[in-house]
C-alpha cells in the first residue's frame, strides 16, 4: 500500500505555478479521495480499505458553492486538519495536554517564551542570521490564523521538492531569542507558544518556506511539500483572497512601491510582503486559444482608474464570485473531480484597486493584468532554484509580450520586468485533466490502463505546435482531443474489454505503444521540431526550467527567435518527473492569446483608454507617411476645392433625377415593397408545436397548469436594451394585429398602448415588470405569457454581477424572470426565445428537455415538409458556399487587410489589435471612396474587397430609376471605435461630396437611428408615407437606402437587417473571443431569406479580354462573380484545395482594371472626375457586351490555361497604377481569372448569353440583393475556424465552449456528431456543461432530480432571423383561440325531422305557460309514433293510421347531398351549469373529483351485488366500486360490511339541495372525454351519480374518475351494446327498489312511498335549457318565450315535483336546436318518443324490458314497448338538453373486422351475412351488431316491395329494427291487452319476425293482410329454432320458402351467429 501511495505522489503533485496567482492552488476530488484512502489504509487495522473509485464516483458530485467557500478565511486550515485528524483515523481522537510553561515566561501568541516577536509581519525587514544548512520557514499557530511565525529549521529534516527524503526528527532554532538546538518539535512548539490541542507534528504546523523578494523583504514563499499531507497543504496555502468573500487586496511588494507596511485600511491580518493579486481572473473563456492566462503586469487601466481615488481602499469590495480552491471539508460531500479548483480557471474578478501609485513609464498600459506581481512572489507550483529575471525593454525589443504556459512539474519564480510577460495555467490544467482520462473506465474493476504519460503529453503538444501554420493560433480544444484520441488508440483493446463489462476475464494487457522515456523526450521533441523551419524551438535544461527560461529570454533579446513562434523548454532528469513550459514568442500568436484573456468589459476599457490617452496618434501619423502624395486629409481638401462645383452639380443631378422621374411617372422602380406581417408555414408549424407543449403541461398529472381555468391571454415581451430591437418588436406587434385579436386592445390602437406589452431590459424595466406581476395576481383567470426574446443575452446571476458599477442592467433577467413571484404564479408561463440556446442547456438549467421546441428542418428524407417561397440562408448554408462545387463563396476573408494588420501589429505592440484593425479598415474605406471618386492613386491604398464594396455601394443607387441602393453593414463591436470610424468616414464622404449618394449610420444599441433629412424624404417617397414627423426606427425600414451601417455594441441584440443588405463586413469582430455563441451571433447578422426560385448556386460568368497578364482581374462579387484562388501561400496546404477559391478575396479577386473608376460589374458609369467624359450606361453596356461576345473564345482558352498572375497575401498595398482614359471602356464588365479554381473548367459552360446579361444588369441593385444572400467578410482566424471541420464533420466552431459563462464539465467528453439533431445537441450540452458561478442557473441544482426544472418554462430555439417573433406571436393567437375553444363546445344543432308528417291539430291540451302536465288531460293525448330526433334521420319511419305519407314527402325531406355530410353542430360558450370531462380542473371541483384531504386519493372499495333474473335463467352478479366519500349513499350489513342496497328517498321528501333520482350514465371508450363531472350542472346539489362501465375498462375509468361510483357490468357483456347497459341498469334499479321497500317497510314506510325514478343520461349531455313563457298578452293565444341555460338541478327538481309523477313511466325533454320555433313549444308537453336524457319509473315499467342484445335504436324500441303496455311517456317541451359532439368512444368503439387476418381491411355491410355452411370469411363482431348494420344498409334485399312504399309498410312484431330510411315499418305488440294501432285497411309489404317469443301465435299473424309478393324475414338464434318457428306459426300456409333463402350472420360457430329465413307471400 505504501508503494501504491508513493507511485501516485508525482501524479498528484499538480501545483499551480507562477508568481501571479494570489496563491491559488489546484487540486481535485480524485486527489483528496486518493490521499484519504492511502492514509486510512496506513492507519487502519483492516486489510481492505474502501476503494478509491467507489468513493470518487458513488458519492454525488457537487461543486462547493461559492458562498460556502467564501465564508471561511485562512483559519479554516486548522479546523480542517483537526477534523481530518479525527475523521480519517480509525480510532477516536485523543485530547492532547501541553506541558505548562515555566513560571514567568511570556505566553503571548506570536512571541517566543523569551518575549521576542516571531511574527513575519513584524520581522520581515530585520536581518536574521541563519546558520549554514538551515532554512527560514513559516509556522502556523491555531490562535493566529492570519500570521506566520518565523523559525529556522535544519533543511535535512524538511522534504525535497517531491515531498521525499526528509529525515525523521527535528532540529530548529528560535529566531527571536536566538536559542538553538531544539531536537524535538514538541519542545520547539512549546517555546514558540503554538498552544496546540493536538499532538504537535512538524508536517502539520511548518507550512511555508520564507524567501526574500527583490526589495529584501522576507515574504511567504512556496508550500512545504510534506509527503501525504500535500493535499491538505496545497489547499491550505490558498490565499485569503480565494477563501474570503470580502477581502481587500494587499499591495506591498509591487514594483515602484516605497512602503513595505500595509496601509491602515488594508487587512492587517495579512502578512507583510504577501504578494496578493490586484485583479483575479475574470471572464476568461477556457476554450479560447489557450486563454486563461494571467498577466505578470505592473500596470492596468483599472489600476490607473483608482490612482486618484485612494478612498476606495477603505471599503471591502468584491466584483466576482470566489470559490474554494481545493477539496471541501469532509462534511461537504461530492466535490466534482473534473471541476477546475483554482481561481485561475474560474471567471472571477477580484477588486482591482491597487493602493500604491505606479508611475507610467511612457509605454502603454498592459492589457488589464489579471495579477500584478513583482519579485520572487510565492507560487502554487513549487519554485526551486534561483528566480528568473525578465529582461528590461522586452516588449520594446520583441514587439510582443511572450505568453508562458506552465506545463509539467515545477516552475521557477519570475522577477524583474514581469509586466512584459504573461503566465497562464491553462496548459497545465489541460495536462492534468487528460491525466484523469482513464478514470471513466476504472469503474469496471482494478484497471491496468495507465493515463497518458507526461512525456507523451509534451511530445504530442510539440507535434501539434509543429503542424500549425504561421497564421494559426493553438486551441486548447484541439489539444484535448489529441490527448484523448492518443489515449484511446493506445488502449483500444483494453477499453473494448472493459466495455464488454465481464470483470472476471480482464487480462493484464500492457500498452502496445512503447513508452517515451524522459531521456528520449528532448531528442524526440527536437526531431519533431526540426522539420518546421525553426517555428518551434526546443530548449533542454539539465537542472531546472530557470536556466531554460533565462536562455529563452537571452535569445529573444538577441533577436535569435525572430522566426520562432513557440519555444518548448524541457527539463528532463532521470531521477524525477519532467518540468516543462511552453512560451509563445510569435508576435501574432502572443498578441491573440493575450487579448483573448480580456473580458468584453476589459476589452472596451483597454480600447477606450488607448483612444483617450492618444496612444493611437502614432498610428495616424504612420498612415500619413504611407501616402507619397502626402496626408490623406490634405488630398481630400485639395480634391474638394478643385472639384466642388462640378461634382456637386453632377451628383445632385444623378441623385435627384430618379426622384423627379418617379414623381412624373416617366420611370420608376417597381420592385420596392416592405414585407408586411404574414405567417409562413414554418411559423405556423412552430406555433402549433408550442401550443402542443403547453397542452402537454396542462394534461400532465402534476396540476402545474390548469388551462380550463383561464378565460383570456395577456403577455409581456422582454427584449434586450437595444432601441432598434425594441422598436422592431413594437413594429411586429403592431402589424400582427395580435392585440386586437386577443381582445387586449380596442380599435384605433396607439403606439403608447402597444408599448405596454414590450419591455426593454434596462433601468426602467422593473417598474413595467412590477405592473405585469400585479396584473397577474389580480387576474387569476388570465393566462400571462412572459416571452423572453433573445434569451441568451445577459444570463448573469443577480448575486454575482461582475460589473455592477458599469452596467445597471446586468443580472436584470435573473432578478426579474427568476423572481419568486414568477416561479410560483400558477398563471404565468415563461417562454425563452433564442437562436443560441446553449447557455440555457446546462446541468443546472431550469428548463426541462421536454419543454424545448426546436425550429423544424425544411427537409426530411429529401421531402420538402413546408412549402415556402423563400429559402433561408444561415450559417450552414454560408459554410456550404465555401465548399468546392459551389459558385459564389459567401464567406470570405481579406488577406491583404490581414497582412497589413499583422505588419502594423508588429510595429505597434502596445496597441490593441482591435484599434489597429479598425484604423486600417477605416483607411481602406476612405481610400476606396477616394479611388471611386477619381483619385486613382488611392486605389493602391485599399484592399480589393473594400474597393469592391465601396464601388458597388456608390454605384448602386445609379442603376435604379428610383435611386434604390445597397446596405453595407460594418460591424465594429467596440462603441468608442465605432464612433471614431463614423466620424472619419463621415468626414471623407463630405469631402468627396458624396453626402447625397449614400448615408452613413452609426448604429448604437442604446440610441435610435439618425439619418439625414434628404434620405428620410427618399424613404418616405418609397414607402408612401405622408406623416411629416416620420423617422425610421428600425433597420428594416431602411430597405433600399444606400448606406453604410456601422453596427456597434459588444453583442448584436436581435436587430434585423433589411433585404437590401449586400455586404456584411465582420472583419473587426473580436476574433480572440472564441465562444460558439459569440461567433454564431455575429454571423447571424447576415442570415437572410432569398426567393426560392432563384438558384444562387448557379454562377453567371462574364469574360472580357484580359490583355495584360500583369494586371489583376477585377470583379464586383455580385451575381457575376466567380471567385479565384491564386495565392502562393494557399498552395502549401492541400486541404485548402477542396474549398472553392476565393475565401482569400485578395488573391482571388480583384482589383479594378480601371484605376480611376474601379467600376462595378453592374456597369454603371463612374462618378467622373472633372474633364472626363463617358458614354451613357446603355452605350457602355452594349459595347461591353459586344466585347464579351467577340473575345469569348479567346478568353475561354485563357481561363482554361489559368492566369499567370498571383499576388502575395502579405502585400498590404497594391502598387499598380493604370492610365484612366484608355481603360474606361474595357473595364465596364469585370472578369475573374483563376489558376486553380475548381470553376475554371466549367466557367465557359455556365456563361450566359450576353443579351440576358444586359437584362440582368439593368435591374435595380436592391432587387438583385434581395434575391441572393449577402457576402460576409471575416477575420482570417475566424474564417479558418468556421470553415474547418473536426473529425466528426462538424464545423470547428461547434466544438468551442458554447457560452462564456458556462464551462465544460469534463475533458473526457465525446465530440459532437454531425448527425445530432437539435434535441440531441441539447442533451449533449445538458450533460457536458455546467454554469459558472456568474451564471444565473449556478445555484439551481438538486442532485440531478427532475424538480430543478420549472414546470411552466419553455425554450424556443431557431436560427437567427428565421421568423421566431412571428412564430411566438402566432402562438399567442392560437393559444388564445384554444382557451376560448376550451370555454366553448360543439353541440348538435339540428332541426327535428319528420315535422311534416306530424298531424297538424288545432287542439292544444295544455296552455303554453303550464308548468306541469295534468294527468287526466295527458291520458287523452294520442302517442306520436313518428321519430323526430335528428340522429335517427337514417332510421326507418314508424307508421300509424294517423299518418298519410306519400313518397315525395319522405324523399324531399332528405336531400341526397346531406346523406354523407356530418351532422350539423354549432359552437356554444360553456355556461356555469355545464357538465365537464376530465380536463376540467377548478378549485370548487377538487373535492368532487376526489381531491378532498379527508380522503386519500383513489381510496375506494369493491362490492359484489347479485340478483336473479328469470329471463336470463341465471343469477346476475354486478360489482360496485364505491369511494369512501360516497359510502353514505349505500346500506351495508353491519358485521361483514356486505353491500345490501342503494339508499332511495321518499316520494314525499322535499329538499332544495338534494336530487332524489339516482343518475346512471352508461359509457364506453370515453374515460377522458365523457361528461361525468356534474358538479356545476347540479349547482353543487347532493346527488347520486353512477358510471356504468364494462369490466375491461374498469381500471382506466377508475384512474380518471377516482371519486365516482362505478357499476361494473359482468364480463359476458364486454362486447355488448348500449341495450345491455340499459337492461342491467333498469333491472338492478328495480331489484334495489324492492330491497329498499323491504328495508324501509320495517321502519313503517309504505312501499309506494319509496321514490321509483332513476335518470338514465348519455355521457355527452353538456348543458340544459329552459324556455320561459310570458303569457301576459291580451289574448290567451298570445305569448312570448325566451330560452336560457339553467342547471340540471333546477330541471330535475322541477320534474320530480310534477303532480302525480309516479303515474308516468318515462319523462324526457326536447333536444336543443337553435331553429326551434314557437309551434314546437306551444304545446308544453308531448306524448312521444324520448331520448338521451330520461327519467324512468322502474316500478311501472317492471314488466317492460330493454332488449339487452341491441346496439342501435334500443331507446325507440323501448319507447314503443312502454307505450304498447299502456304506460304514459311525457316529454317536457320547455326543457331541452344540449349534446356535445364527441369524436371518440360510444358507438364508434365497435369495429367490424375479419377474424382471420389482422390486417385492417374495410368490410362492407353486404358481407355481414352469408349462406350457412359457406366458406365465407368470418367476422370478429357480435352477431346482433352485424344483423342491425346489415338491415340498416341492405334490407331492400329482403323487402324489395317495401322500398319507398310508405303506404305499405313492413309489419314488425314486438320489436323495432332499423331497415333504413327507404322502408317504413309498423310496430305491433303481440302482448295481450297491449295498445296497437288499428290495422284495418292496412296492407303490409313485408313481415319481420325477430326472436319472437311464445306470445306470437299463428292466429295473431293471420289478422294482418299482405300484398301479393310481400316478403317475410324470420330471425332466430339457431337453425333449429328457425324451423320450429316456421312450423309453430304455420307460416308455410301463406308463405313460400326456398332452400337458398336461408342466411346467417358472418360469425363463426363459437360466436353464435343469428340465422334468418326469407319467403314470399303466396
Amino acid at each position: 500500500m505504501l508503494a501504491f501511495s508513493l507511485c501516485f505522489v508525482s501524479f498528484s503533485l499538480l501545483f499551480e505555478m507562477g508568481n501571479s496567482y494570489a496563491g491559488q492552488l489546484k487540486t481535485t476530488r480524485f486527489e483528496e479521495v486518493l490521499h484519504n484512502s492511502i492514509e486510512a489504509s496506513l492507519r487502519s487495522n483492516n486489510l481492505v480499505p474502501r476503494p478509491i473509485f467507489s468513493q470518487l464516483y458513488l458519492e454525488a458530485e457537487q461543486q462547493l458553492s461559492s458562498l460556502e467557500a467564501g465564508s471561511r478565511a485562512d483559519n479554516e486550515e486548522e479546523e480542517e486538519e483537526e477534523e481530518e485528524e479525527g475523521s480519517e483515523s480509525s480510532s477516536p481522537p485523543l485530547s492532547y495536554q501541553m506541558k505548562p510553561p515555566p513560571e514567568g515566561c511570556c505566553t503571548t501568541d506570536g512571541f517566543c517564551q523569551a518575549g521576542k516577536d516571531l511574527r513575519l509581519v513584524s520581522i520581515s525587514n530585520e536581518h536574521i542570521e541563519v546558520p549554514s544548512g538551515f532554512l527560514l520557514v513559516g509556522a502556523k499557530s491555531p490562535n493566529l490564523p492570519d500570521h506566520l511565525l518565523v523559525c529556522a529549521v535544519d533543511k535535512r529534516f524538511l522534504p525535497d521538492d517531491n515531498g521525499r527524503n526528509a529525515l525523521l526528527g527535528f532540529s530548529g532554532n528560535c529566531v527571536g531569542c536566538g536559542k538553538k538546538g531544539f531536537c524535538y518539535f514538541t519542545e520547539f512548539s512549546n517555546h514558540i507558544n503554538l498552544k496546540l490541542t493536538t499532538q504537535p507534528k512538524k508536517q502539520k504546523h511548518l507550512k511555508y518556506y520564507l524567501v526574500r523578494n527583490a526589495q529584501g523583504t522576507l515574504t511567504k514563499g512556496s508550500v512545504i511539500c510534506w509527503k501525504g499531507a500535500e493535499f491538505r497543504g496545497r489547499q491550505s496555502s490558498s490565499s485569503t483572497c480565494s477563501s474570503t468573500l470580502f477581502q481587500l487586496p494587499e499591495s506591498s511588494g509591487l514594483s515602484g512601491s516605497t512602503s513595505s507596511e500595509p496601509p491602515p485600511a488594508a487587512n492587517p491580518s495579512a502578512p507583510a510582503g504577501t504578494q496578493q493579486t490586484a485583479a483575479a481572473i475574470d471572464h476568461i473563456p477556457p476554450t479560447a486559444v489557450f486563454g486563461s492566462a494571467v498577466y505578470n503586469g505592473k500596470e492596468s487601466p483599472k489600476q490607473q482608474l483608482v490612482k486618484n481615488n485612494l478612498s476606495a481602499l477603505t471599503r471591502p469590495s468584491v466584483l466576482g464570485t470566489l470559490t474554494n480552491s481545493g477539496p471541501p471539508k469532509k462534511r461537504h460531500k461530492g466535490w466534482s473531480p473534473e471541476s477546475p479548483s483554482s481561481t485561475e480557471t474560474w471567471n472571477m474578478q477580484l477588486n482591482p484597486q491597487v493602493p500604491n501609485r505606479i508611475k507610467n513609464d511612457g509605454g502603454s498600459l498592459s492589457s488589464l493584468p489579471h495579477s500584478a506581481l513583482v519579485g520572487p512572489a510565492s507560487s502554487p507550483m513549487v519554485g526551486s532554484g534561483e528566480p528568473v529575471s525578465v529582461p528590461d525593454n522586452l516588449l520594446k525589443i520583441c514587439k510582443a509580450k511572450p505568453v508562458i504556459f506552465k506545463g509539467h512539474g515545477n516552475f521557477p519564480y519570475l522577477c524583474g520586468n514581469i509586466s512584459d510577460v504573461i503566465v497562464s495555467p491553462l496548459l497545465h490544467t489541460c495536462y492534468r485533466n487528460s491525466q484523469s482520462l482513464s478514470r471513466a473506465y476504472e469503474q469496471y474493476g482494478a484497471s491496468t490502463i495507465q493515463p497518458i504519460s507526461e512525456e507523451m503529453q509534451l511530445l504530442l503538444t510539440v507535434y501539434y505546435l509543429v503542424q500549425l501554420a504561421s497564421d494559426q493560433v493553438p486551441l486548447i480544444e484541439d489539444l484535448e482531443q489529441i490527448f484523448m484520441r492518443s489515449w484511446r488508440e493506445s488502449h483500444l483493446s483494453e477499453i473494448r474489454q472493459y466495455q464488454q463489462a465481464i470483470p472476471q476475464t480482464f487480462p493484464q494487457v500492457p500498452s502496445q505503444i512503447a513508452a517515451v522515456t524522459s531521456a528520449q523526450l528532448p531528442w524526440l521533441a527536437g526531431l519533431a521540431a526540426s522539420s518546421c523551419n525553426d517555428s518551434v524551438h526546443i530548449i533542454e535544461c539539465s537542472y531546472s526550467l530557470a536556466e531554460g527560461l533565462s536562455e529563452m529570454f537571452k535569445l529573444l533579446i538577441e533577436g535569435k527567435l525572430i522566426k520562432t513562434n513557440y519555444v518548448v523548454i524541457i527539463c528532463a532528469n532521470r531521477n524525477r518527473a519532467i518540468d516543462s513550459c511552453i512560451v509563445i514568442t510569435g508576435k501574432y500568436q502572443a498578441r491573440v492569446l493575450s487579448e483573448s484573456m480580456l473580458t468584453p468589459s476589459d476589452y472596451q476599457k483597454e480600447v477606450n483608454y488607448q483612444l483617450v490617452t492618444g496612444k493611437v496618434e502614432t498610428l495616424g501619423s504612420f498612415f500619413s507617411t504611407l501616402c507619397p502624395e502626402g496626408d490623406i486629409d490634405l488630398l481630400l481638401e485639395k480634391f474638394y476645392q478643385e472639384n466642388q462645383g462640378h461634382i456637386s452639380s453632377s451628383l445632385s443631378a444623378s441623385v435627384n433625377k430618379p426622384t423627379a422621374l418617379h414623381e412624373t411617372g416617366a420611370a420608376a422602380c417597381t420592385s420596392y415593397e416592405i414585407e408586411r406581417h404574414q405567417i409562413r408555414p414554418f411559423q405556423l408549424a412552430v406555433a402549433q408545436k408550442l401550443l402542443s407543449h403547453i397542452c402537454s403541461i396542462a394534461d400532465s398529472s402534476t396540476q402545474n397548469l390548469d388551462l380550463g381555468s383561464f378565460e383570456k391571454i395577456d403577455f409581456l415581451i422582454c427584449v434586450p436594451p437595444s432601441e432598434v430591437t425594441y422598436q422592431q418588436t413594437l413594429f411586429h406587434l403592431w402589424h400582427s394585429g395580435i392585440l386586437l385579436e386577443l381582445g387586449l386592445e380596442k380599435e384605433h390602437l396607439t403606439k403608447q398602448r402597444v408599448e405596454q406589452y414590450v419591455m426593454k431590459l434596462d433601468a426602467e424595466a422593473q417598474i413595467k415588470f412590477k405592473v405585469f406581476l400585479q396584473n397577474s395576481m389580480q387576474n387569476p383567470h388570465t393566462l400571462f405569457v412572459l416571452i423572453h426574446d433573445h434569451a441568451h443575452w445577459d444570463l448573469m446571476s443577480a448575486m454575482h454581477s461582475l460589473y455592477p458599477q458599469t452596467e445597471l442592467s446586468t443580472g436584470l433577467v435573473d432578478r426579474l424572470l427568476n423572481c419568486r413571484e414568477v416561479k410560483e404564479a400558477p398563471n404565468i408561463v415563461t417562454l425563452h426565445v433564442t437562436s443560441f440556446p446553449y447557455a440555457l442547456q446546462t446541468q443546472h438549467t431550469h428548463i426541462s428537455p421536454y419543454n424545448e421546441i426546436h425550429w423544424p428542418s425544411s427537409y426530411s428524407n429529401g421531402v420538402d415538409l413546408y412549402h415556402e417561397n423563400k429559402k433561408y440562408f444561415g450559417l450552414s448554408e454560408f459554410i456550404e458556399s465555401t465548399l468546392s462545387g459551389h459558385s459564389i463563396p459567401l464567406l470570405r476573408y481579406d488577406s491583404s487587410f490581414e497582412a497589413m494588420v499583422m505588419a502594423l501589429g508588429k510595429r505597434f505592440p502596445r496597441l490593441h489589435s482591435a484599434v489597429i484593425r479598425t484604423f486600417v479598415l477605416i483607411q481602406h474605406y476612405s481610400a476606396a471612396m477616394m479611388a471611386v471618386c477619381g483619385l486613382s492613386q488611392m486605389k493602391n491604398y485599399t484592399s480589393v474587397e473594400t474597393l469592391e464594396i465601396t464601388q458597388n455601394l456608390i454605384n448602386s443607387s445609379r442603376q435604379c430609376p428610383s435611386g434604390h441602393g445597397l446596405m453595407v453593414v460594418l460591424r465594429i463591436p467596440c462603441t468608442p471605435l465605432a464612433a471614431v470610424a463614423y466620424e472619419r468616414l463621415y468626414n471623407v464622404r463630405e469631402r468627396l461630396a458624396l453626402e447625397d449618394n449614400f448615408e452613413i449610420i452609426l448604429g448604437n444599441p442604446n440610441s435610435g437611428i439618425t439619418i439625414g433629412k434628404h434620405f428620410v424624404e427618399q424613404l418616405k417617397v418609397w414607402q408612401k408615407i405622408e406623416d411629416v414627423d416620420w423617422r425610421p426606427q428600425t433597420y428594416l425600414e431602411l430597405e433600399g437606402l444606400p448606406c453604410i451601417l456601422i453596427f456597434s455594441g459588444m453583442d448584436p441584440q436581435g436587430e434585423s437587417l433589411p433585404r437590401s443588405l449586400r455586404y456584411c463586413d465582420l472583419r473587426l469582430i473580436n476574433s480572440s473571443s472564441l465562444v460558439r455563441t459569440t461567433l454564431e451571433q455575429e454571423l447571424g447578422l447576415a442570415a437572410y431569406f432569398v426567393s426560392s426560385e432563384i438558384h444562387t448556386e448557379k454562377p453567371v460568368v462574364n469574360d472580357v479580354l484580359e490583355s495584360d497578364p500583369e494586371k489583376l482581374s477585377s470583379t464586383d462579387n455580385e451575381d457575376e462573380e466567380i471567385a479565384t484562388e491564386g495565392s502562393t501561400s494557399e498552395k502549401r496546404s492541400p486541404m485548402k484545395r477542396e474549398r472553392s477559391c476565393s475565401h482569400d478575396s485578395a488573391s482571388s479577386s480583384l482589383s479594378s482594371k480601371a484605376s480611376v473608376t474601379a467600376f462595378c460589374s453592374e456597369s454603371s458609369p463612374p462618378l467622373i472626375a472633372a474633364g472626363d467624359t463617358a458614354k451613357s450606361p446603355h452605350q457602355v453596356l452594349s459595347n461591353s457586351a459586344e466585347e464579351t461576345t467577340n473575345n469569348y473564345e479567346k478568353q475561354k482558352q485563357k481561363v482554361d490555361k489559368g492566369a499567370q498572375t498571383t499576388i502575395s497575401k502579405h502585400l498590404p498595398l497594391v502598387t499598380e497604377q493604370l492610365d484612366t482614359k484608355q481603360n474606361i471602356k474595357s473595364a465596364q464588365i469585370s472578369i475573374t481569372s483563376s489558376s486553380s479554381s475548381p470553376f475554371s473548367s466549367s466557367s465557359s459552360s455556365s456563361a450566359p448569353a450576353h443579351n440576358s446579361f444586359i437584362l440582368q444588369t439593368s435591374q435595380c441593385s436592391m432587387t438583385k440583393a434581395s434575391k441572393q444572400p449577402p457576402i460576409v467578410f471575416l477575420p482570417k482566424l475566424v474564417y479558418d475556424i468556421i470553415t474547418s471541420t473536426d473529425s466528426s464533420g462538424l464545423p470547428k466552431s461547434s466544438s468551442l465552449l458554447p457560452y462564456h459563462s458556462v464551462m465544460w464539465a469534463s475533458s473526457f467528453r465525446p465530440l459532437m456528431s454531425k448527425m445530432m439533431t437539435c434535441t440531441e445537441q441539447s442533451l449533449y450540452y445538458r450533460q457536458w456543461t455546467v454554469p459558472k458561478p456568474i451564471h444565473m442557473d449556478y445555484n439551481n441544482r438538486n442532485e440531478g432530480r427532475m424538480d430543478t426544472f420549472h414546470p411552466r418554462r419553455l425554450l424556443l430555439s431557431g436560427p437567427p432571423q428565421i421568423g421566431k417573433t412571428g412564430a411566438y406571436l402566432q402562438f399567442l393567437s392560437i393559444l388564445s383561440r384554444m382557451l376560448i375553444r376550451l370555454t366553448e363546445v360543439d353541440v348538435y344543432d339540428e332541426e327535428e325531422i319528420n315535422i311534416n308528417i306530424k298531424e297538424e291539430s288545432d287542439q292544444y291540451y295544455h296552455q303554453p305557460g303550464d308548468m306541469w302536465p295534468d294527468l287526466e288531460t295527458f291520458k287523452k293525448m294520442p302517442f306520436d309514433y313518428t321519430i323526430h330526433d335528428p340522429k335517427y334521420e337514417d332510421a326507418s319511419l314508424i307508421c300509424s293510421k294517423l299518418q298519410t305519407i306519400n313518397s315525395e314527402d319522405r324523399s324531399m325531406s332528405r336531400r341526397q347531398e346531406d346523406m354523407y355530410t356530418r351532422r350539423q353542430t354549432t359552437r356554444m360558450r360553456l355556461s356555469k351549469y355545464a357538465a365537464y370531462n376530465t380536463y376540467h380542473h377548478c378549485e370548487q371541483c377538487h373535492q368532487y373529483m376526489g381531491f378532498n384531504p379527508r380522503y386519500q386519493l383513489y381510496e375506494s372499495t369493491l362490492h359484489a351485488f347479485a340478483f336473479s333474473y328469470s329471463m336470463l335463467g341465471e343469477e346476475i352478479q354486478l360489482h360496485f366500486i364505491i369511494p369512501k366519500s360516497k359510502e353514505h349513499h349505500f346500506v351495508f350489513s353491519q358485521p361483514g360490511r356486505q353491500l345490501e342496497s342503494m339508499r332511495l328517498p321518499l316520494v314525499t321528501d322535499k329538499s332544495e339541495d338534494y336530487i332524489k333520482s339516482p343518475t346512471f350514465t352508461p359509457t364506453t371508450g370515453r374515460h377522458e372525454h365523457g361528461l361525468f363531472n356534474l358538479y356545476h350542472a347540479m349547482d353543487g346539489a347532493s346527488h347520486l351519480h353512477v358510471l356504468v362501465v364494462k369490466e375491461y375498462e374498469m381500471a382506466i375509468y377508475k384512474k380518471y374518475w377516482p371519486n365516482h361510483i362505478m357499476l361494473v357490468l359482468p364480463s359476458i357483456f364486454n362486447s355488448a351494446g348500449v341495450g345491455a347497459a340499459h337492461f342491467l341498469i333498469k333491472e338492478l334499479s328495480y331489484h334495489n327498489l324492492e330491497l329498499e321497500r323491504n328495508r324501509q317497510e320495517e321502519l313503517g314506510i309504505k312501499p309506494q312511498d319509496i321514490w321509483p325514478f332513476i335518470v338514465i343520461s348519455d355521457d355527452s349531455c353538456v348543458m340544459w335549457n329552459a324556455v320561459e313563457v310570458d303569457c301576459s298578452g291580451d289574448r290567451k293565444s298570445d305569448y312570448m318565450w325566451t330560452e336560457r341555460n339553467v342547471s340540471l338541478k333546477q330541471i330535475l327538481q322541477h320534474i320530480e315535483a310534477t303532480p302525480n309523477v309516479t303515474h308516468y313511466a318515462l319523462i324526457g325533454m326536447r333536444k336543443w336546436s337553435s331553429k326551434t320555433n314557437s309551434a314546437e313549444i306551444k304545446e308544453p308537453f308531448s306524448c312521444c318518443h324520448v331520448h338521451d336524457f330520461i327519467m324512468l319509473n322502474v316500478d311501472l315499467t317492471q314488466n317492460v324490458q330493454y332488449n339487452q342484445n341491441r346496439f342501435t335504436c334500443d331507446d325507440v324500441d323501448f319507447n314503443l314497448r312502454v307505450h304498447s303496455a299502456g304506460l304514459l311517456i311525457s316529454r317536457f317541451n320547455h326543457f331541452s338538453v344540449m349534446k356535445k359532439q364527441i369524436a371518440v368512444g360510444g358507438q364508434r368503439s365497435f369495429h367490424v373486422k375479419s377474424k382471420v387476418s389482422d390486417t385492417p381491411v374495410s368490410i362492407s355491410p353486404a358481407q355481414y351475412i352469408c349462406a350457412p355452411d359457406s366458406k365465407h370469411t368470418f367476422l370478429a363482431a357480435p352477431a346482433q351488431l352485424l344483423l342491425e348494420k346489415y338491415l340498416q344498409y341492405h334490407s331492400h334485399r329482403f323487402f324489395p316491395l317495401s322500398v319507398k312504399n310508405y303506404s305499405h309498410p313492413v309489419l314488425s312484431v314486438d320489436c323495432y329494427l332499423n331497415l333504413g330510411p327507404q322502408i317504413a315499418v309498423c310496430y305491433m305488440s303481440s302482448r295481450p291487452h297491449s295498445l296497437n294501432i288499428s290495422s284495418s285497411g292496412l296492407t303490409f309489404s313485408g313481415l319481420l319476425l325477430y326472436l319472437c317469443d311464445s306470445f306470437v301465435v299463428a292466429s295473431f299473424l293471420k289478422k294482418f293482410h299482405f300484398l301479393k309478393g310481400a316478403t317475410l324475414c324470420v330471425i332466430c338464434q339457431d337453425r333449429n329454432s328457425l324451423r320450429q318457428t316456421v312450423v309453430r306459426l304455420e307460416l308455410e300456409d301463406e308463405w313460400q320458402f326456398r332452400l337458398r333463402d336461408e342466411f346467417q350472420t358472418a360469425n363463426a360457430k363459437e360466436d353464435r351467429p343469428l340465422f334468418f329465413l326469407t319467403g314470399r307471400h303466396i
